[in-house]
């Protein structure tokens, strides 16, 4: 029956946030001013700017509490795998070197996002957006970060723009909390890198999988292809419905961070969202007999799961799937009378560590000097089976997506491939900025996927016999490396600051050093962790855990 009365409602209706903690940041630049029988609240520009360098200096340094309780949860669980426990270990104690403020949690620290809900009553002359980006900038040219946005110059050539900038920044109108005496200006920040903003999908699908057996089986394939490029344990969210594509992909990026966690947990006619807790904890078990765990075998794919249900157009069943991945980068902030606040992330991550030793994490580490020449390295690789945890010592060869498209154009055009590809392993990653000090900035692996197309070329041309990155791989990469007698290793996806610090020791300019982290760099490792994942008999740990299981369903 079509209603015939008016009736509002919001579509994503948040209930009061009771369990979020602020720190003052300022009081300066905010002030209340009476006029017209109202209440307004005058915030400065600086004060804009000073929220967003505080924002982005917190989130690339520090996580919340509950992200941090979470891995040591797994350290204490009995039915983790030893690879899960050992690799939660390694993101506790990144956490702990990135708490120090000198080194980011992660290399890729990632785009700035900024969206921003001001009620009526919040005065700031308008021109907000610059005022963050100013403390964006402010940031990424202050602190140990990664410049990662390229500016198209014309439709085919591109530059860094050095800057970090532009930022995401939107920013909208709301009703205060408190009504129209209490105006507040509220914020999430985020920075988003590569590996999880890739992992974001969007599927168009029908009503024929709004049906327990069909939702079951799709995300049963779907979530194992999302593999472990963007750094699992995630934070994962599933979005069904939505009036729009671009909509539901907003709330799953949301839902990720868990900014929508107050939403109701049942749905009415008016058509607002809700969460699932009931499904979200069915899909949560799902992923935990994937088999992939946190990246190398075990069952802690995801820390946890949310589950929205949207309203949809009646031709339309949009399905949005995002993650939120080891460098859980985000936190709340808000503007009101008594000053900028910001949300309290975790100080002092040290305090979940436990006094474990390596041999309680996992099996033996097979321990791999890299000053051999290629052809001892690979014998020795070739005697262990897939899933081996190594240790690495010696040089290896960093480079990524530029470089090896550049180094594939020499190929194209009858030279020769680099002697420095032939002779050592081949590490895709880019570093951020050097502390003072320090051999290296923050320098995790990245999704090693994004080469794929090279390697079959490379390796026939004797060079990229032995890769270190992370994720999964194509099957070409099997292949080739089943052809050639090649092995993809596997590194932590997001200990970055602890690689730093521990693990790498010098650091020197190859080729390209005009591309700044995109260069070709030649770095010395110790005790640098790392699994296999591919060998040269073809066979791929993923592979099996790739595979759907039919006979399921929710209840």
């Amino acid at each position: 029956m079509p209603s015939t009365t008016f009736q509002h409602t919001e579509v994503l209706p948040l209930g009061k946030d009771a369990t979020t903690e602020y720190r003052l940041v300022t009081a300066d630049g905010v002030e209340v001013v009476e006029a017209a029988g109202r209440t307004f609240l005058r915030v400065e520009p600086a004060a804009l700017t000073t929220l967003a360098r505080t924002a982005v200096t917190d989130i690339q340094h520090l996580l919340r509490t509950s992200h941090l309780a979470q891995l040591r949860a797994i350290v204490d669980d009995p039915e983790a795998s030893g690879n899960d426990r050992f690799v939660a270990m390694d993101l506790l104690r990144n956490a702990a070197i990135s708490a120090g403020g000198v080194l980011p949690m992660c290399q890729d620290t990632g785009t700035a996002i900024v969206i921003g809900k001001r009620s009526e009553g919040v005065l700031t002359g308008g021109d907000d957006e610059r005022a963050l980006s100013r403390g964006i900038f402010d940031a990424y040219q202050e602190l140990n970060l990664r410049y990662s946005q390229m500016a198209p110059l014309n439709f085919w050539e591109e530059r860094n723009t050095g800057s970090n900038l532009p930022a995401q920044i939107e920013l909208y109108h709301r009703d205060s909390p408190g009504g129209a005496s209490e105006p507040t200006y509220e914020f999430l920040f985020m920075a988003k890198g590569g590996g999880s903003a890739n992992k974001t999908f969007l599927f168009q699908e029908t009503k024929a999988v709004l049906n327990p057996k069909r939702l079951a089986r799709f995300l049963d394939e779907k979530l194992r292809g999302l593999g472990t490029a963007a750094c699992p344990p995630y934070h994962l969210a599933i979005v069904v419905g939505g009036m729009s594509a671009e909509f539901t992909l907003k709330v799953a990026k949301l839902a990720s961070a868990r900014y929508l966690d107050t939403l109701p947990q049942a749905g009415s006619e008016l058509g607002h969202a809700f969460r699932d807790p009931d499904l979200e904890q069915q899909v949560l078990e799902m992923t935990r007999q994937f088999g992939i765990g946190a990246q190398f075998g075990g069952k802690y794919f995801c820390h946890d799961v949310r589950v929205i249900r949207l309203p949809r157009h009646g031709a339309s069943c949009p399905v949005g799937i995002a993650v939120s991945c080891s460098a859980d980068r985000q936190a709340k902030a808000k503007i009101t009378a008594d000053g900028v606040f910001i949300e309290q992330l975790e100080r002092d991550p040290a305090r979940f560590l436990p006094e474990v030793t390596g041999e309680d994490l996992s099996d033996e580490v097979v321990p791999v000097d890299l000053n051999r020449p290629m052809a001892e390295i690979r014998a020795q690789l070739s005697q262990l089976p897939v899933k081996t945890r190594l240790s690495l010592s010696g040089p290896l060869v960093v480079a990524r997506d530029i470089a090896h498209a550049k180094i594939a154009e020499r190929l194209d055009a009858g030279e020769q491939l680099p002697q420095y590809l032939r002779d050592h392993p081949v590490y895709y990653a880019g570093p951020a900025k050097t502390p003072e000090g320090y051999a290296s900035g923050s320098f995790g692996p990245t999704t090693a996927g994004r080469m794929d197309s090279y390697v079959e070329q490379f390796q026939a041309a004797g060079g990229s016999l032995v890769m270190l990155a992370k994720g999964n791989r194509s099957k070409q990469v099997t292949a080739a490396c089943q052809a050639h007698g090649g092995f993809y290793l596997g590194s932590i996806g997001g200990p970055a600051a602890r690689l730093a610090q521990d693990c790498i020791k010098q650091v020197d300019v190859l080729e390209y050093a005009e591309l700044g982290m995109e260069a070709v760099w030649r770095i010395e490792v110790e005790d640098f962790p790392a699994f296999i994942v591919i060998d040269d008999k073809g066979n791929d740990f993923f592979a099996t855990t790739g595979e759907p299981v039919l006979q399921i369903s929710f209840h």
